[in-house]
């Protein structure tokens, strides 16, 4: 029963460990490009080899941000839950928030304020996260961070299909509704963003104003 025990604790941080493995990969495929119009920040190659690495990176990135959902689930459901896991799997979620939103704002995909927003919010709520562990408390994810996250996954997911004209997607044709709905969708994800991480600074600022804790 400890065997088994110890071998379901892994699983978890098996799962969250390949999560960083697949975005680093989809880094590398989402890197080649020789579309009609290619990115120069990409290694430019055949049109047909980039495109092929482009549809792997998109179901890379996909497979990554559903074991977001999976690793977490199941370290709760077994009751496995680790130090280890409580250390990676925040980093992991950052690698592969940094990584897919970067990319797409490389290909104009989104606009860099998005980034900003995004990247100030993890920073800020990992500042009050580390304040709050030094003083024994320990700030789980609420309700509104997870509908965050289901934002950026379904933005992700939208602007993937649109890079690679799945669907009949293309969120860059000015003038189309879903030009319109694409830029709804982002402002919707950043707004979500901020009030995210405003609602930990609310709840928790005694963390910050009650010098007693």
């Amino acid at each position: 029963m400890g065997i088994q025990h110890e071998s379901m604790k892994k699983i978890p941080n098996r799962i969250t460990v390949s999560r960083i493995i697949l975005i680093f990969l989809f880094v590398v495929l989402a890197n080649f490009d020789g579309g009609p119009d290619p990115n120069p920040n990409c290694i430019i190659v055949n049109a047909k080899f980039a495109y092929v690495c482009h549809v792997i990176a998109y179901i890379l990135a996909i497979i990554a941000g559903l074991t977001d959902f999976l690793d977490g689930h199941l370290a709760r459901k077994y009751h496995v839950e680790s130090d280890f896991g409580r250390l990676i799997d925040p980093l992991a979620d950052k690698i592969f928030l940094l990584a897919t939103y970067i990319m797409m704002v490389d290909y104009r995909l989104v606009p860099a304020w998005i980034l900003i927003v995004m990247l100030a919010r993890e920073f800020m709520v990992t500042g009050l996260r580390t304040l709050a562990s030094a003083k024994g408390i320990v700030i789980a994810a609420d309700k509104f961070g997870k509908i965050k996250t289901v934002l950026q996954m379904l933005a992700l997911f939208i602007g993937g299909a649109s890079w690679l004209h799945l669907f009949g997607f293309n969120v860059l044709d000015k003038g189309s509704w879903m030009y319109a709905a694409w830029y709804i969708l982002l402002i919707l994800v950043a707004l979500v963003t901020v009030a995210s991480g405003l609602s930990y600074f609310i709840r928790y600022r005694k963390l910050y104003f009650d010098s007693t804790l």
